[in-house]
């Protein structure tokens, strides 16, 4: 029986393994939740709970200690149903070692040796950049030396070529003090918990005093490093001062899986960032992943500000800690600004997958159309259709069809307009859906496709719908028109279009099927109007049939050069009172 206190709750399977480790605010009513009628879980959850041999449950105070004991026992059983954490690269963090002359250096790696460490980063160039100015601001020692008092006295150290060069105070032989070095190194410390705002106003009132007591040179001293700082927080986002001190938790859904940002501000500007991303083996709440991606970010930072700013509320409570939802203002910018680097990682995620997994990267392709277009199912099988013509000559289209996200080529069709007179493309459009899909149902109905594209706007869309419509397929298929001005989706009876982001790959595939459509129409009507004007040239000449036209074309190559030919060669091919008309009727029609 499980006790109605806050807890961390453990299901083991027949084998004795950790299968799934949750949190609760109440053990027992939490737990009660999975052993219901089957029907009333869903499929991934349903099939957990009928591999539960035992559960047992740890008792804690709060809810936030719920959710740290959650996190850590995650991270030691690794259970098969939990909520993964899919980002295992180790990030860069700041150093300060704890020497008496402590070293400022970048590390993957945490040692407890009393140093102090601030990140994590999670893009190195910004590490990069905070030691060179530092570097620049306060010269401070490189070098691996054990450097004592002792080691001082006793002229243990020479001094490196960093000391000659000014890139070094020479600590190792007491050139500069203990207090002064330090006080160099609590300056770096206070840069790197966000306080670069209130390091240039004090070396600015610095500069003032140095000024004012007639000290130029040191006065030129606390001028350069101001403007190294601001040059360096220039770069910087710097948001409404008035903002404060909070954290930003963002997160993007896509399937199974979840991509979350988190930014720490501090004085109103952004001094840490770092993007997770997680994976759900069962089907779970938003707040619960959301609650967990807070669990790691305390696990990596300690703990949180006083304010969290979240796109909805998690599903725990901790003292001290208010979360709040913007609606307008500053903290709904950087919700977005903070969802935006979210997206980025999930796009370049799935960027990844297309080399290193493509079977994978195509499922998750098509998984977003789905969801896009809301789509009763997957899209696997795509057909598009573009029409091709110039001021009504020479009407052609073309069906190209996209199987699991890439094309199928043997399937390319080429249409010439039969039943349409002129340039009507929602005419021809029709007759050649119809055309299409009246062959495929009678000769193989299974391969209807589930998604059909238009390449065109409303007119096209409508008049391909209706074709669909009078064969009975609207039933079966999603039919869309993509215009090429805005990239819109339209949809048959929305007046409004479907506007799809566009560095979503939905769009993409889309954008690659209408561009494939166009080309193969395209060549294929270049090809048509290249035989028309052949025909038009040699046909109407009298005694010029396919038989002659194509002895010529194949000897001369074109019919520039059949006009500029020797009338004794051109007779030697089709007799002398021929060669003589073609040639006559040639000079007035080729220039």
């Amino acid at each position: 029986m499980f006790p109605h206190s806050p807890g961390v709750y453990r299901y083991y399977d027949s084998e004795g393994n950790v299968i799934y480790v949750g949190k609760a605010k109440d053990l027992h009513k939490r737990v009660a939740q999975y052993f219901v009628p089957k029907e009333r879980l869903t499929r991934k959850t349903a099939i957990m709970v009928s591999k539960i041999a035992d559960a047992q449950y740890s008792v804690v105070d709060t809810e936030a200690d719920a959710l740290l004991l959650e996190n850590n026992l995650i991270k030691q059983y690794k259970p098969k149903y939990n909520i993964l954490l899919k980002d295992s690269k180790t990030y860069p963090w700041i150093c300060i070692s704890a020497d008496d002359y402590p070293k400022v250096f970048m590390t993957r790696r945490m040692v407890k040796d009393g140093s102090r460490y601030f990140g994590p980063y999670s893009n190195v160039t910004h590490a990069r950049n905070l030691l060179e100015l530092f570097s620049s601001l306060y010269p401070l020692r490189t070098c691996n030396n054990k450097i004592t008092a002792d080691a001082i006295l006793r002229h243990k150290f020479r001094p490196c070529l960093n000391f000659h060069i000014g890139k070094c105070k020479g600590c190792c032989i007491g050139a500069i003090s203990k207090k002064e070095y330090n006080d160099n190194i609590e300056e770096i410390v206070r840069l790197l918990k966000g306080g670069g705002r209130e390091m240039i106003r004090h070396y600015r009132t610095l500069m003032m005093e140095a000024a004012g007591s007639m000290d130029f040179e040191q006065a030129n001293v606390y001028k350069e490093k101001m403007q190294s700082l601001e040059k360096h927080y220039g770069k910087s986002l710097i948001m409404n001062a008035s903002i404060g001190s909070l954290d930003v938790f963002s997160l993007v859904f896509d399937s199974g899986e979840a991509f979350g940002n988190f930014m720490r501000i501090n004085d109103g500007a952004v001094i840490q960032s770092l993007n997770l991303g997680f994976k759900m083996n069962i089907e779970e709440d938003q707040a619960d992943v959301l609650g967990m991606f807070i669990a790691e970010i305390q696990s990596k930072f300690g703990s949180l500000s006083k304010e969290v700013t979240v796109p909805f509320r998690p599903d725990v409570e901790i003292d001290g800690v208010e979360f709040r939802i913007p609606v307008r203002g500053d903290k709904l910018a950087l919700l977005e600004l903070s969802a935006k680097n979210a997206k980025e990682m999930r796009f370049n995620a799935l960027k990844q997958r297309e080399h290193t997994d493509p079977d994978d990267f195509r499922q998750k392709v098509m998984e977003e159309l789905q969801n896009a277009l809301g789509m009763k199912e997957l899209p696997r099988h795509i057909e598009c259709f573009d029409n091709s013509n110039i001021q009504g000559t020479n009407p052609v289209a073309s069906c190209v069809v996209f199987r699991d996200g890439v094309p199928s080529k043997k399937d390319y069709r080429h249409f010439n307009i039969k039943t349409v007179v002129g340039a009507n493309d929602y005419a021809s459009m029709k007759e050649v859906v119809n055309r299409r899909y009246s062959r495929m149902l009678a000769e193989d109905p299974d391969d209807i496709p589930q998604l059909v594209v238009i390449d065109g706007g409303k007119g096209q869309l409508a008049f391909a719908y209706e074709a669909l419509s009078e064969l009975g397929l609207t039933g079966q298929l999603t039919v869309i028109g993509l215009a090429k001005r805005l990239e819109e989706v339209i949809r048959v009876g929305d007046p409004y279009p479907l506007f799809i982001d566009r560095n979503s790959q939905a769009l993409k595939v889309l954008q690659r099927i209408r561009d494939e459509a166009h080309r193969f129409g395209i060549t294929h009507h270049r090809n048509r109007r290249s035989k028309a004007q052949v025909a038009s040239a040699l046909r109407e000449i009298k005694g010029v049939g396919e038989r002659t036209e194509q002895r010529l074309i194949l000897h001369y190559g074109s019919v520039a050069r059949i006009a500029k030919a020797p009338l004794d060669d051109l007779a030697s091919l089709v007799g002398n009172d021929l060669a003589v008309r073609i040639q006559e009727h040639l000079s007035k029609e080729i220039i």
